[in-house]
């Protein structure tokens, strides 16, 4: 199974690919969805088209399985809430138009199934994904969450395929 992280923003969307076979996690790829360069920061129509752009190419060029979208940290600046919203639902939408199914997960779940715990800083976070996936170059903090992200989605996907082989043994 091929999985697809996105780690939603407006200036950097971060999306990392990875292959599942049983327990091994294997990297495929991952990179940085940038906003528009030369666009003006008000003009967010034509920022959030180069989002949608950059990210259907990715999905164009690995063909993800399955996908899944961090959730969006709600601040006290409700402005720079709303657009970072808006990017998410570029990162929710481009999955869906290649009729893929997306998890969403809370950082503080991310940050528990890949590190172990809850309030992980960015560097123990880079630091597991490069233990789950030796060798792996990452393009930056918001590539290594976004392979953060798939590692989790990955996780959640194999705990409930054993749950679901389990209930069908035990049916029968």
């Amino acid at each position: 199974m091929r999985v697809m992280g996105i780690d939603p923003g407006l200036r950097n969307l971060g999306w990392g690919i990875i292959d599942v076979k049983g327990a091994r996690l294997t990297h495929v790829a991952n990179g940085i969805c940038h906003s528009a360069p030369g666009t003006a920061e008000g003009d967010l129509a034509l920022r959030l088209c180069s989002l949608h752009a950059q990210l259907t190419e990715v999905l164009r060029q690995y063909r993800p399985d399955s996908a899944a979208v961090e959730h969006t940290f709600v601040n006290k600046d409700a402005v720079a809430t709303l657009k970072l919203g808006q990017a998410r639902g570029i990162a929710l939408l481009v999955p869906a138009q290649f009729g893929l199914t997306v998890g969403e997960y809370a950082p503080n779940a991310v940050k528990k199934t890949v590190v172990g715990v809850g309030h992980a800083a960015k560097q123990q976070i880079d630091h597991m994904v490069r233990l789950h996936l030796p060798g792996v170059v990452i393009a930056g903090p918001d590539a290594a969450d976004a392979l953060a992200v798939a590692i989790c989605h990955a996780h959640h996907c194999q705990s409930g395929g054993r749950l679901e082989a389990a209930l069908r043994r035990a049916a029968g």
